[in-house]
């Protein structure tokens, strides 16, 4: 999420090169990020943190009980911690912080408002609780998680508790479940939708599009469908 003046990275569980690719991919310089949000201390989601915020020397926002799960071995930036549930502001960033149902210490979605702009991002959660559902409407850019492909999964070549832990209340969203919620809930002020957290082992970028197509046609809606792939860069998605 950027503005002409706050620009805010939201994990860091890439290294810190790679990192700073993808920013640099999306049209921003990485050594102007104002601050890094952390959803929660899982390691895809905090690998590379230590790294780039030493490198970067900003803040890094995440909710207390996450600041306590992780080991701070390398380096310990200066954090800004608060209660999940919070509402803060970022430079000209308005941010609201929403718990999620996902088997970590204490993880977040977060919701971001700037310039008549709201977007959200919900990954890494097992299911969509109203709560959850609250905080996404009416936002003009949403990436959902849209994990995994339950027929895949089920004969996939995880082990049989990891497939329950995926498929549990506390794991992620399925294909269905995302489409679900498209057909349920999204509305027609969500101009841009991308579907994030894709597994390499248990879906397919295909898949999941069908799905939500499938979804998005049964609403009529014309939301843009962007797919989030985890070896490249995603397109930049910009407003005048």
């Amino acid at each position: 999420m950027a503005t002409g003046r706050t620009r805010l990275l939201v994990d860091a569980g890439l290294c810190r090169k790679d990192t700073f690719e993808r920013v640099a991919a999306a049209g921003t310089d990485p050594l102007s990020l104002t601050a890094i949000l952390i959803t929660h201390e899982h390691t895809d989601h905090v690998a590379g943190l230590q790294a780039l915020a030493n490198k970067l020397k900003i803040p890094v926002y995440m909710s207390r009980l996450t600041a306590r799960a992780i080991s701070w071995a390398e380096y310990v930036p200066p954090l800004e911690q608060f209660q999940a549930g919070t509402a803060f502001t970022i430079g000209d960033i308005e941010v609201a912080s929403f718990t999620i149902p996902h088997d970590a210490a204490d993880p977040v979605g977060y919701s971001f408002r700037a310039e008549g702009i709201k977007v959200s991002i919900a990954t890494d959660l097992g299911y969509l609780p109203e709560s959850v559902r609250f905080h996404l409407r009416d936002s003009d850019v949403l990436l959902l998680e849209s994990n995994h492909d339950l027929e895949m999964l089920k004969v996939g070549p995880y082990p049989w508790a990891v497939k329950q832990r995926v498929m549990s209340r506390m794991g992620h969203l399925s294909n269905e479940v995302a489409s679900d919620f498209i057909r349920e809930e999204l509305g027609s002020r969500t101009s841009t939708l991308i579907l994030g957290h894709l597994s390499e082992h248990n879906n397919h970028p295909a898949i999941a599009r069908q799905f939500a197509m499938e979804a998005l046609e049964g609403r009529h809606l014309f939301t843009k469908l962007v797919i989030a792939e985890a070896r490249q860069a995603t397109e930049p998605i910009n407003y005048p």
